[in-house]
Formats: structure tokens, sequence, C-alpha cells
């Protein structure tokens, strides 16, 4: 379990904040992360990775010299928020263009892409590199649909080798993706990781059985076998990996590979290298010469009890970057050139957005959507347990805490916009900013756009109606499925989205708004109930295949569960 924390939801900036403390030449703390506490020199691009918290030294101890510029750090096992994103580049970047660099997940593509289309408006020429390494969640035809996990650390370390060695934004994306590519990575989980201040772990692996195939969000395995001894663990992994082996190919891959294995947290270094005397062996069985392994802790998952193999098939290219010197807080090697870097001495920051005027009436609106954020803050507080247990049958296990950060964090907004004067339009939008920000993941991002699309339907200098209340569910409804992509089927809170919308047009009369939203939820619970029957499509949970069966999407529950709460509060 983890032992030191303070309150459980400043857990992460606690942790960045002693990070950057305890290593002042190497990061500076900004809003969402850390960035190099030097400047980017002129022209080079800048290598910005991130991903959620829990997981060190990934990402902000690979801030550096040789590797990143900067790392948007988001809440445990949550993605960090497009507006941290934002921030994080912004201070990283220095004319020569930003890559943004995370793992291939749901709440980090979203939240990473309105970030770099920000950036983009802005002239700021962005790329992006999603992480695919992970052999089990997809088929070798689909590997950059496959999630990421230990092979961020081999992708990045390549990618900011070639910017320190001189490479430009075009040149730096194509290595990146190259090293991806090349990529391939397996592991097993002996047991699930404890989040801070949660009771229990997120799922516990039986007795004698180890999971294979495991996530590093705190995802169990795709199957459970009876546990092995580390030689034989060691050959399930080699085995796993080797059978997506390239061709050897003159002046492309030659039978030498970088080789990671990576502890998740509890298996320990000496256990490791039991493991890696086995892989070094079947390794050269195989022909293969390691090049440079690296054998500890690289992705963690809190505590989670588990370790995984990775292999990048090299060629002449990426090898020397594999082997280029690097210096941050948590990954060194060789020597830097001795180059005078100037330290910062300012950072970019975002300016209060002064509170546009507004009309009584509007702020009248205005308070009672305050009110409705402080009930869905509530709301989900008490839900938080449940729907995390939920989520942990076949996902990370917290989409209870998201949610319960989400709304507790739009609540606030909403409060401080209210003390600010503001309309029900900025109101909502700061509030939906906030929820995207405070929950981080996938339901941040999805919930933060429902909001702030919520918010176009109300003006800061009118009144509203029962039919804009409407619209503005329908509006929020709309940004759900655009920004998602799911569909009906996937298994997803749409599930529940598209039939709740479907019932409330028929059941809305333009007087009846409480009754028809509380309508409504009845059918989108039902729904989301028979989600039970589903195999995942999308997100983490689709990985693990079958084991969602008989359980339902917690996404789709909330979403009955709060519009439920609506339409008795709004009656």
């Amino acid at each position: 379990m983890t032992y030191l924390f303070n309150d459980p939801a400043e857990f992460a900036n606690d942790a960045v904040a002693g990070l950057a403390l305890s290593h002042p030449d190497h990061v500076a703390v900004v809003h969402g992360g850390v960035v190099r506490a030097t400047e980017t020199p002129q022209g080079q691009p800048a290598l910005v990775i991130g991903g959620g918290s829990g997981h060190y030294p990934a990402f902000a101890g690979w801030v550096g010299p040789g590797m990143g510029h900067g790392a948007p750090c988001g809440n445990v096992f949550a993605s960090p928020s497009a507006s941290q994103v934002y921030s994080v580049a912004r201070n990283a970047e220095n004319g020569g263009g930003v890559i943004l660099g995370f793992g291939n997940y749901a709440g980090d593509v979203l939240h990473f892409g309105a970030a770099a289309e920000k950036l983009r408006a802005e002239g700021i020429d962005v790329r992006i590199i999603k992480v695919s390494d992970d052999i089990v969640s997809n088929t070798p035809q689909n590997h950059r649909d496959r999630r990421g996990i230990a092979g961020d650390l081999p992708v990045f370390k390549i990618a900011g080798a070639a910017i320190e060695g001189g490479a430009d934004v075009d040149t730096a994306e194509r290595i990146a993706w190259k090293a991806n590519d090349a990529t391939r990575s397996f592991g097993v989980a002996f047991d699930g990781c404890t989040l801070p201040g949660a009771p229990e772990a997120l799922f516990h692996v039986p007795d004698g059985q180890m999971g294979v195939g495991l996530g590093i969000h705190g995802e169990p395995g795709v199957r459970d076998e009876p546990i092995g001894t580390a030689a034989e663990i060691a050959t399930l992994l080699v085995e796993g990996v080797l059978a997506e082996q390239p061709e050897r190919a003159e002046g492309g891959y030659q039978g030498r590979a970088a080789v990671i294995v990576n502890g998740l947290g509890t298996v320990k270094y000496e256990e490791l290298f039991v493991v890696y005397k086995k892989v070094a062996e079947l390794l050269e069985a195989a022909d293969i010469t390691p090049v440079r392994p690296e054998v500890g802790e690289f992705i963690t998952s809190l505590d989670m009890a588990g370790l995984s193999l990775s292999l990048v098939f090299l060629d002449e290219e990426l090898e020397a970057h594999w082997l280029a010197p690097v210096d941050t807080p948590a990954f060194h090697r060789g020597a830097m050139p001795a180059v005078q870097r100037p330290r910062r001495d300012s950072f970019w920051e975002a300016g209060a957005d002064e509170t546009p005027a507004s009309t009584e009436e509007s702020r009248e609106v205005a308070t009672k959507a305050a009110a409705v954020l402080d009930l869905f803050a509530a709301v989900c507080v008490r839900e938080e347990a449940e729907l995390g247990r939920i989520d942990a049958i076949a996902g990370d296990g917290d989409h209870g805490q998201g949610m319960a950060y989400g709304s507790k964090g739009a609540a606030a907004a909403a409060k401080t916009a209210l003390q600010d004067g503001a309309g029900a339009r900025t109101l909502l939008v700061r509030a939906g900013e906030a929820w995207a920000e405070s929950a981080g993941g996938t339901s941040g991002a999805l919930w933060g756009g429902a909001l702030t699309a919520a918010a176009s339907v109300f003006a800061d200098d009118a009144g509203s109606s029962q039919r804009a209340v409407v619209d503005a569910i329908d509006a929020g409804i709309d940004a759900v499925l655009r920004l998602g992509g799911a569909k009906v089927g996937d298994k997803t809170m749409v599930d529940a989205l598209v039939p709740f919308r479907a019932a409330l047009a028929d059941a809305f009369t333009g007087e009846n708004a409480s009754e028809a939203i509380l309508a409504a939820a009845g059918v989108a619970r039902t729904a989301a109930d028979a989600t039970a029957d589903i195999t995942a499509n999308l997100g983490r949970a689709r990985v693990l295949g079958d084991k969602s069966l008989g359980t339902p999407d917690p996404g789709a529950i909330s979403f009955s569960i709060l519009m439920t709460e609506l339409g008795q509060h709004l009656a």
C-alpha cells in the first residue's frame, strides 16, 4: 500500500513539488508539471513527455538534457489535463516546435490532442507520438493501436538523444516513430497496487497465480496462469516478445536489441536480476546481442507487484541514440558535453481571465448551475468507492476517484466564479476547465468538454428557460460523442447517453424538464446496467476482453446516477 501521503487528492502535486526541490539543477515546477531548470536552446524541438502520476521515474524523472524538456503530470493514473499539457509545452518550447509524447491511452489522447490544437492555433509546430509497445493489447498488424507500457523509456530516450544531437522536429518525429515501431513489451503481475488513501488494492491475483499481460495503471492481466519460477517467467516473456522479432536485413536490424527488465514497484532489484540472468541466456540462444541492458524500476505502478520485458530491435541509427549520454533526475548515462545552459529565471503563467460583465438574470442562472455542481460533487463522493470497484474489474479502478476529483474541482471553480460576479456561460466554462484539470483521464476530458459545450447554450447577459436546460444537456452529449469517438455497443458512457438523449427528446414538452430528465435517466440506468452483457471495444477495458463481461461500464453508471440526481434536484 501507499504509506506516505497527506491529502490523497494532493499526492501528485506534493510529489512533483518534492521532486523539484530535491533536483533543483534539473527541473522546475510550472503549472501542470515540470520543465528543465535551464532554457531550451533556441530552435531546438521541445520533447514534452507525460501522463498520470504514480509511475516514477516516468515521466518527470526523465526531464533533462538528452531526454525530455518537460513533463505534464496528471493525478495518479489519470492523464494530465489539456491546460496542464499546454502550460508545460509553452514553458518548454523555444522556437523549434514541440513533440508531445505519451502512452496510447484514451485520456492522454484526448487531453494532449486538445493541447496540441491550442498550440497549433498559436502558430507552434506540434507533433504527437503515442507509444504503443504492449504486445497483448492488439495484433501485430495494429501495433500503433496498442497501449504504451515500459516502452515509453526507450522511445523517449532515443527521441531525446536525437534532439540533443541536432535533429529538427521532422527528424525527431521520424526517429521517435521508428523507435516505437521497433519496441515490444510484455509483462506479468502478481498483485495489484493501492491508490493513496484507498483501503484496498485495485485488484488481487489469486494465490499461486499471476496475471499475464499487465498494464501500468493498476490493470490486471488479460489472463491468469499458475505462477512460475523466475526462469519460467523469463521464458514466457522472451518468447512472447521474440514472436514479433523482425527479419534481419542489411542496413537494418542485425540481431542487436536494447533490453529493459522493468519492475512495477514491489518486485525488487535482486529478483529482477535473477530474471535477467535467464533473459540473457535466452537471447544468446536466439543469437541476439543485448545492447546496454537496463534492469530496475523505470515505469512503476505505485506498489504493484509485477515486471515487464521490453526489447527494442535496433539498427545503427537507433543504437547510436540508445547509447548516447543523458542526464535527468532518474536516468543517467555517460557524460553530457560541457555546454553552458542558462538557468530559467521566469516562466509562462496563464493569467486570470477577467470576468465578463453579466446581468442579474444570468447570475441567477449561474447560482442555480453552481448548486447543481455542488450536488454532483456530493454524489460523486458518495459513489466514489462503488464506481472504483466496478472500474477495477476490467479497468484501472480510478473512475470513482476521477469523478470525485473532477466534480469537486468544478464545484469549487463555480463558487469562485460566483464570487467574481460571473454569469451562467462564464461559470460553466470555468467549471468545465476545472473538471478536466482536476480529474484528468478520459472522464475528466469528457465531462469537462460536456460542461464547456453546455455553456454555449447560455449567455452572460440573459436568463434561461426549461428549453435551455434541455438544450444544454443535448450540447454536452454532442461534445462527448465528438470528443470520445465511441458509439453504442463499445461499452462506454455513450451506451447510456444515446438512449437518454432519445428518451429526453420524446418526454420533453417544453415545460416539464425535471420530469423528462428523470424519465430519461431511468432509461439511461437500464441501458447502463445492460452494458454488463457487452465486451468492451474501447479504452483500457478493451485489452481485458471477456473480463469485463458481467460488469457494467462505470462511465455509463455514473452518468445515469448524475442525471437521476439532476432530475430530482430540478423537481
